[in-house]
């Protein structure tokens, strides 16, 4: 078998896997235990400009993963393990390293998402569509096509599953796959131009629009005004829908602001504006990581910061009660103030309290509101001297 990627190409022997360039260079040869390569397929590796992906022969649940130039493992990126037998591979062709991609599709042929590097949020594997019967990444941006049942999607920015869930279906292009007859192959993705494979052997192009191609290119670039002057001029939702979380995802708050009014997300304007207002760059950016649903990233850039207080306000907001007690014993403050608006929160509901961690500190702590508030403000005002 042979795959081809932009600066090289693997061929797989009956023995041995090997990672040549162009100029006919063996960059590595990558192994692992119970390494089967006589029964390799295509859709069991899958290569990108800078990783090799494979799925285990023995294990189908686990999926390799190698840095080229080396015959190891990633440090940063351990194997990947599925809850079931996977079927399927398939990594981003475009990008940095820090943005690789890998989509695996199961026995049940759903298909996940998950990055290759990065936190452990982005790490964690997401369920992108079910039903998938083929799929290929786009050459030149992370657009991803698939056949799913008897529609042909096109997910113009898979990465929205880790900034903004529910814009996860606005960003999706759907279109009727009957033309293509029964069981239609995805081969090729380049530019704004599918190649579907018939059962019959013959080779089917369509298209797609080329405007979220162009906007990739300009988030990459970091072009705002020009991509706000892009979705202006087009006036398309999906496109509106792709920038939001495109400008999300690079913290970019004047541009995220304009595209989610686009889209009539008024919470998320006003969260935006709440976020703005604050005029702690740190704070903001793990509120923007809050915006994307992603509690434990936020969590992280506080206290690495040293905003114990914030991170403890942080998970009372979000009704963490037992986070927030947790980080206030460790850090030994503020334990008084997370009893308080506990008790507020039950108070409110009418409700005793059940909570064996906050029941052992029950007429322990004095709970005065004048001074817990007064703490407050001077937290407040500590964070201002030294922002």
């Amino acid at each position: 078998m042979l795959l081809l990627a932009e600066r090289h190409f693997l061929l797989v022997e009956k023995s041995s896997l090997s990672l040549y360039s162009y100029e006919g260079r063996l960059l590595c040869s990558p192994r692992w235990q119970g390494m089967q390569p006589e029964t390799f397929n295509p859709a069991c590796v899958s290569i990108s400009p800078d990783t090799i992906a494979v799925r285990d022969q023995t294990d189908e649940k686990l999926v390799h993963l190698f840095e080229l130039g080396t015959a190891r493992s990633l440090v940063d990126a351990p194997p990947i393990r599925h809850g079931g037998g996977v079927v399927e591979i398939a990594l981003n062709q475009a990008g940095s390293p820090g943005e690789r991609q890998l989509v695996l599709v199961d026995k049940n042929r759903d298909m996940y998402l998950t990055n290759i590097r990065g936190s452990a949020t982005l790490k964690r594997l997401c369920k992108l569509g079910s039903m998938i019967q083929s799929l290929c990444w786009n050459n030149d941006t992370n657009m991803l096509a698939a056949v799913q049942d008897t529609n042909l999607i096109v997910w113009y920015y898979p990465t929205v599953l880790y900034v903004d869930k529910r814009l996860v279906k606005k960003t999706v292009s759907h279109r009727d796959a009957s033309e293509f007859g029964k069981n239609p192959v995805v081969v090729s993705f380049d530019g704004n131009h599918l190649g579907v494979r018939r059962v019959d052997g013959s080779l089917v192009t369509s298209s797609v629009s080329p405007y979220p191609s162009v906007l990739h290119g300009y988030a990459a670039s970091s072009r705002w005004d020009d991509a706000l002057r892009l979705c202006r001029f087009i006036k398309d939702s999906t496109l509106w829908a792709c920038l939001a979380a495109m400008s999300t995802h690079a913290k970019d708050l004047t541009t995220a602001e304009e595209a989610y009014a686009a889209i009539d997300e008024t919470d998320k304007v006003a969260y935006i504006q709440h976020i703005k207002a604050n005029p702690l760059r740190t704070v903001q950016l793990a509120e923007m990581a809050l915006l994307g649903g992603n509690i434990q990233d936020a969590e992280s850039i506080l206290l690495q910061n040293g905003l114990v207080f914030r991170s403890i306000f942080t998970n009372l907001h979000l009704h963490n009660w037992n986070r927030a007690l947790e980080l206030a014993i460790k850090h030994k403050t503020h334990v008084d103030t997370v009893l308080f608006f506990r008790k507020k929160y039950l108070e409110t509901f009418d409700k005793p309290e059940t909570n064996l961690q906050f029941l052992q500190f029950k007429n322990k702590v004095e709970l005065d509101a004048e001074k817990i508030a007064h703490k407050i403000e001077m937290e407040y005002q500590k964070e201002l001297q030294n922002g």
